[in-house]
């Protein structure tokens, strides 16, 4: 199952590795396809300050934990998405929050779910008929499965 990963979850992953986020991106990765938009990489590393002082991590520590979390994910550069799908996801985010517009048309693009745990977007996008959105609790819901119907 394919499954487009927004910055709030990658950012959760980082910051705990032992929350269901961080676990669902570790072990998950048997079970899931994890994507996510090339820009992603200089957001975290641009941000790479405020989580070692949310976090307390130390530099090396940060860098081990952003290569474990970002070897389960693959990450797509934006260019290569559709005019229409970034059009229509453009149109989708508006009055919820255009920061969110690439990971809709990347979601779109690969015909996949998009796991946000923003409740504001979540709830935006259902209002406009979107079903492409999965919450943690429904994606932790499908990986318990498959790992008991292993």
């Amino acid at each position: 199952m394919k499954v487009v990963v927004d910055s709030n979850i990658v950012f959760s992953a980082i910051l705990n590795t032992r929350s269901n986020i961080g676990q669902l991106i570790i072990n998950g990765s048997s079970h899931f396809d994890f994507f996510t938009i090339g820009l992603l990489k200089e957001e975290i590393i641009n941000h790479q300050l405020k989580i070692q002082t949310i976090s307390g991590f130390t530099d090396d520590k940060f860098n081990e934990i952003f290569q474990l979390i970002i070897h389960k994910i693959k990450f797509i550069d934006d260019l290569l998405i559709s005019d229409k799908d970034l059009y229509d996801s453009f149109k989708l985010v508006d009055n919820i929050d255009e920061d969110d517009a690439l990971f809709v048309a990347l979601a779109n693009h690969l015909r996949c779910k998009l796991w946000t745990g923003d409740k504001k977007l979540i709830t935006g996008l259902r209002k406009k008929l979107f079903s492409r959105i999965i919450t943690t609790d429904e994606l932790l819901e499908i990986y318990l499965q498959k790992e008991f119907n292993k």
